[in-house]
Formats: C-alpha cells, sequence, structure tokens
C-alpha cells in the first residue's frame, strides 16, 4: 500500500495533522515512538497558554488530541524511525523492526528535547520547579525568586519576560560574556530586579517535593553559593528529533529542518511541522498550527 502521507510524530503537530489529514480524506498513517501520543507536553504537570483549556494537565490535553484523531478512525503504528529514502517520487519510511511504508508525501512531526544540564537534581524535579520553557510555566512563580541558565538569545529573552514575573531573576552563565544580541543584554543589564552570575555553572538543584534551592560554582575562583530559588528555567539548547533525515532534508548548523512557515523542506513531499523545524516559537498552539499548514501542503504537493 502506499499511503498518500505519513505523518512521523503523535505530539500535537502531527495529531493536528492527522485530525486535518483524515478530514481532508487522505489516506495516512501515523508513527508514533511511544505507546502514549502527545511528545513532550505528556511530562507537563499543566498548561496554561493552550486556548480555550485553563489549567489542563499536559497529559490530559494530550488524550483530547488523540481521542479527536481517534474519532475520525485514524491508524497509529508504535515503531521508531530509523531511516527515511526517497523511490522515485514514492518516500519510503523503514521502522526500527524493518517495516517498510510507503507514501507520496511525509510529514516529520518529531519534534525535539530540551538540551539538560544533567545536573543533580534535574531529573527529580523537572516539572517541581524545573522548566525548559518560561513563556509556558514563568505564571507559575508569579512574585518569587527564579534562576535562568544559560547565555544565548533564548535565555535573555527568558529572563527578561521572567523580570516582568518573578520578584528577583538571576540569570547562570558560564562565561564572562553573553552570546546574545547586542540589545537583549543591553534591557536585561538594565533591569533592577535582574543579577547575572558570571563565569558560573550549576553544581546541584536542591529539594524534596519541589525546588527549594539551586547551588552554584564559580569556575575561576571555586566559590560556591546557594541561592534559594523556587524555579530553574534551562536554556541551553534544544536538539531536534531529526537524525534519521539529515541525509535527506536540509537542516541548519543545529539540526533543525530547514522549513518556514508552509512548512515545506526543500525536498518536494515532505513537510516539516512543530519543533523539529525551524522556527522563532515553540509552543503547542504554534505546533497544532503547523499541523493543520502542513496538510494544506501535502494537499498542494498532491495535486500538482
Amino acid at each position: 500500500m502506499i499511503y498518500d502521507v505519513i505523518i512521523i510524530g503523535s505530539g500535537p503537530a502531527g495529531l493536528s495533522a492527522a485530525i486535518y489529514g483524515k478530514r481532508a480524506e487522505l489516506s495516512l498513517v501515523v508513527i508514533e515512538k511511544a505507546a502514549l501520543s502527545g511528545g513532550q507536553i505528556i511530562n507537563t504537570t499543566e498548561v496554561d497558554n493552550y486556548p480555550g483549556f485553563i489549567g489542563i494537565s499536559g497529559f490530559d490535553l494530550s488524550m483530547k488530541l488523540r481521542e479527536h484523531s481517534d474519532s475520525l478512525e485514524t491508524e497509529f503504528i508504535t515503531g521508531e524511525v530509523k531511516d527515511l529514502s526517497l523511490d522515485g517520487e514514492t518516500k519510503v519510511i523503514t521502522l526500527d523492526d524493518g517495516t517498510k511504508l510507503r507514501a507520496k508525501a511525509i510529514i516529520i512531526a518529531s519534534g525535539g528535547v530540551p538540551r539538560h544540564l544533567g545536573v543533580e537534581g534535574e531529573k527529580d524535579l523537572a516539572g517541581m520547579g524545573v522548566s525548559y520553557c518560561a513563556t509556558c510555566d514563568g505564571a507559575f512563580f508569579r512574585n518569587k525568586d527564579v534562576v535562568v541558565v544559560g547565555g544565548g538569545d533564548t535565555a535573555v529573552e527568558d529572563a527578561i519576560f521572567l523580570s516582568r514575573i518573578s520578584r528577583k531573576v538571576y540569570v547562570v552563565h558560564r562565561r564572562d560574556e553573553f552570546r546574545a544580541k547586542k540589545g537583549l543584554v543591553t534591557k536585561l543589564l538594565s533591569l533592577e530586579n535582574v543579577t547575572v552570575l558570571w563565569d558560573s555553572v550549576v553544581e546541584k538543584i536542591n529539594g524534596d517535593d519541589v525546588t527549594e534551592s539551586i547551588t552554584i560554582k564559580n569556575v575561576k575562583t571555586n566559590e560556591i553559593n546557594e541561592y534559594d530559588v523556587s524555579g530553574v528555567f534551562i536554556a541551553v539548547g534544544y536538539i531536534p528529533n531529526s537524525g534519521p533525515f539529515k541525509d535527506i532534508v536540509a537542516t541548519d548548523k543545529s539540526g533543525h529542518i530547514i522549513a518556514g512557515e508552509n512548512c515545506e523542506t526543500n525536498v518536494p513531499g515532505i513537510i516539516a511541522a512543530g519543533d523539529v523545524r525551524t522556527k522563532e516559537l515553540r509552543q503547542i498552539v504554534t505546533a497544532a498550527s503547523d499541523g493543520a499548514m502542513a496538510i494544506t501542503a501535502v494537499e498542494k504537493y498532491l495535486n500538482q
């Protein structure tokens, strides 16, 4: 069988694409790596910025997206994509068990994961004060003390955003100058409730059930200090799940698949949606939007 489209990934982008694809009466299948749909949001304690769902958990939102897709009789296959190849105009997907699936078009909605620090306490307190998205979780730390870790544009933007909400913002950066744009840095350094901890790294994130403090080490003096904080926002990079596709489609230096707002890649019939593609804002609502746009791009390709 040759599907009209294979959707790789069952996060918000993939499930949105499945819903729009089924309503467009395309023959399709969704490949999901995990047994549960939802991608990263399934581990989010509370989602407070997805329109129409006030204070819903990431798990519950994931299940609602999956239920909507199931109501349209969407086909799902659990497996990990190991290879994408081209057989003329037909796209061939190979799964980890050797299964090969063929389609006229492919939507890559495989998402990605934030880069972790790998320090003690980070994993245990993820979602309990440790966050990788300030715009997602910042509102939960209103009038509290928080830390942002990183020195690029995202870290500086996160710190500026949190300064409007939180009582005190510490910025931990391992160097003595930021990599972020000069305008952003000027704005950050002008804020009275922001303190930059230069030449410093995180040694440990402390707390039992919730984040209570963070241990910081100065890499030049080896001095160690502990700061009482309720939130730790880690912004040290993002790792897109684009590995199996890099030999086929163009990616940027960080590994994100190069695709604009129309979600089209440099290869006709291969579409990238959600966090795996180059984009300014990585949120649930923008991923869902990409899913809809991806199906529009697929229909355009199939009609040519």
